[in-house]
């Protein structure tokens, strides 16, 4: 098995702490329909000889395409890859975008499972974001998903937000889980280089997220969740039981991908590649049939590291076994050696051969994981 996604570079503006490639203009997208259709063709034997069973549509804003332009793509997929015959097709919506019409067009052109980016259900926060949604219409997009046919909907909040008070970030959960949405994706808000909020930060127009409220509110994120019937899968990811998003924990498990579109990545578990994060030049270059990505073959160190970071992760957890047997034992004794204190403090937890992240460490994964890693 294995996994396409589908990077939709264009955006109605952007949001002040994004930094994905993404452009606050339309103004190109029948050209990158386009190209985009003779990348398809170009890149399918990447994954040769296996079955796509999961495609995502992910930005930028997918949701900005007319139904009709998805199927066209999903079909153009079809016609050069071995498609699975019920693969799970997701779309990254906005709520704004999702009127009654749209819906019920991307249901008819194959998109099994919408991930619509709340964010926030109050109005303060999602102007301070500068989203392009209020937070009625968060409501009621989710609403529409579901009575328009979307069983499978899921839902990005993100917590830390200066003036998102304790009482309000419950008020956010609380909603979520009352419209009865499958799957939950929160993530602190963290100011990345080169983005609006970094330099209004620089500017000393607004305050860094505080590390100890994120804290908090992850805190109250995992117990209400997992309170409400919902399995903490990873570390920022909810579902309730068979709602997994199977394209992520694809990602997580190692399965191989092929990335479409200006800056997607594509791995297939020997090599990494990644397209330019230029839309003008993916344009020209797709166009003129040449390659628009580049490329590394992974050695051994970083194919450990990658296990490490995505298996970690997850609840499935690490197996110390595979890494014996698939990297060797110097490899194996440098996790047990280096994990060692993390255990000892309780922020890893070992059993049957299996290492996981325990929920005192979760918020502090990505230091733990790190620590792991293994450099040449």
């Amino acid at each position: 098995m294995a996994g396409i996604y589908i990077h939709i570079p264009f955006c109605k503006r952007k949001c002040h702490y994004c930094n994905f490639f993404s452009l606050a203009s339309s103004r190109s997208k029948v050209d990158f329909l386009a190209a985009l259709k003779k990348e398809i063709g170009s890149r399918s034997g990447y994954l040769t000889g296996t079955t796509i069973n999961t495609l995502y549509f992910g930005g930028g804003t997918p949701s900005l395409y007319h139904p009709d332009d998805i199927r066209e793509i999903i079909a153009e997929i079809a016609r050069h890859t071995t498609v699975h015959e019920t693969p799970e097709i997701t779309l990254e919506a906005n709520p704004d975008d999702l009127t009654r019409a749209a819906l019920s067009g991307f249901l008819h052109a194959g998109i099994t499972r919408l991930s619509i980016g709340i964010q926030s259900f109050h109005d303060e926060d999602l102007l301070f974001l500068n989203r392009t949604h209020n937070s009625r219409q968060a409501i009621d997009s989710i609403r529409s998903a579901q009575d328009t046919g979307f069983e499978n909907v899921s839902l990005d909040l993100i917590y830390g937000i200066p003036g998102l008070t304790d009482e309000k970030w419950e008020e956010n959960l609380e909603t979520a889980i009352g419209l009865s949405v499958l799957h939950i994706s929160a993530y602190a808000l963290t100011v990345e280089p080169g983005t609006a909020m970094d330099l209004f930060v620089r500017q000393g127009k607004m305050a860094a997220p505080s590390d100890e409220a994120a804290l908090f509110h992850f805190r109250m994120l995992r117990e209400k969740l997992t309170q409400s019937g919902y399995l903490h899968y990873e570390i920022a990811n909810f579902a309730k039981p068979d709602f997994f998003s199977q394209h992520n924990s694809n990602y997580w498990k190692g399965t191989p991908y092929l990335g479409l579109g200006p800056s997607a990545h594509s791995y297939n578990g020997i090599s990494r590649r990644w397209n330019v994060s230029n839309l003008g030049r993916y344009l020209a270059a797709t166009n003129n049939g040449e390659d628009c990505f580049e490329e590394e073959l992974l050695s051994l160190s970083q194919r450990y590291n990658e296990f490490v970071m995505t298996s970690l992760r997850t609840m499935w957890g690490c197996s110390t076994e595979r890494v014996r047997e698939e990297f060797g034992p110097q490899f194996y004794q440098h996790l047990m050696r280096e994990s060692a204190h993390h255990l000892l403090e309780g922020n890893l937890l070992l059993s049957d051969g299996l290492m996981y992240i325990s929920e005192k460490g979760k918020f502090l994964a990505d230091g733990i994981i790190s620590d792991l890693f293994f450099t040449d």
